[in-house]
């Protein structure tokens, strides 16, 4: 029992790590040696308490290289492991609902602060769109449906949503868009939707941003934009 309660010790202090970013996604965490001496611990207890972590989804082993973080939470490792496998459509459907949902209640509760933000960050999707990087147009497209959910004030959909949005990035590769002013101005009657607060109007605007892809769903992986 006693070294039961010191292996969920040790991972409760990694897990802290994590949390909190100084063990940051995509790095690699320091080696057992090094976390025995400065967590005081033993090796074995080290061991077990960083394979616990890797069974929650936050850490990866890689052989010959190290132990990598791979996610912040441990709600987005049982995201992707229930999730893995799903069709395009079935990605894209999903997100669908998530962003309609949070479009409408958008809508009902954003703030005029809110508006101002929603409207820069259109901006800069919009300037992005002309870029050739498409980690870049991604980014963009993704920190305004992220603050449209954010505009929500429901902290257990910002929660949902960014766990899937992380799970929807291992899936799903950028490509261009067939037409892209159409995006511009699907995504400008969105944003205006919310500020007029029509629910109705706003996830609208969402399915028409969805449509194009939805005849494609099946011809194989493809993004959600």
């Amino acid at each position: 029992m006693r070294r039961v309660g010191l292996i969920d010790q040790a991972a409760a202090r990694f897990r802290d790590e994590i949390v909190s970013g100084r063990w940051a996604v995509g790095e690699r965490i320091p080696t057992e040696a090094a976390l025995v001496a400065e967590f005081g611990v033993g090796r074995n207890t080290v061991r077990e308490a960083l394979q616990s972590l890797v069974h929650a989804g936050l850490l990866r082993r890689e052989q010959g290289r190290g132990t990598f973080v791979i996610s912040s939470s441990e709600l987005n490792g049982t995201l992707e492991r229930q999730l893995a496998g799903g069709s395009r459509r079935h990605y894209l459907e999903l997100r669908l609902a998530l962003d309609s949902t949070a479009a409408s209640l958008a809508a009902a509760s954003r703030s005029d602060d809110e508006v101002e933000h929603l409207r820069e960050l259109r901006a800069r999707r919009e300037a992005a769109g002309g870029a050739d990087d498409r980690d870049a147009r991604a980014r963009a497209d993704l920190d305004l449906h992220r603050a449209i959910v954010a505009a929500t004030h429901n902290p257990l959909y910002v929660t949902l949503y960014s766990s899937m949005l992380d799970v929807f990035t291992v899936h799903m590769r950028d490509e261009e868009n067939a037409d892209d002013e159409a995006a511009h101005r699907h995504h400008h009657e969105l944003v205006e939707a919310v500020a007029r607060q029509d629910a109705a109007g706003a996830a609208a605007a969402v399915a028409a941003i969805f449509d194009p892809f939805l005849p494609l769903a099946d011809a194989g992986p493809s993004p959600i934009r």
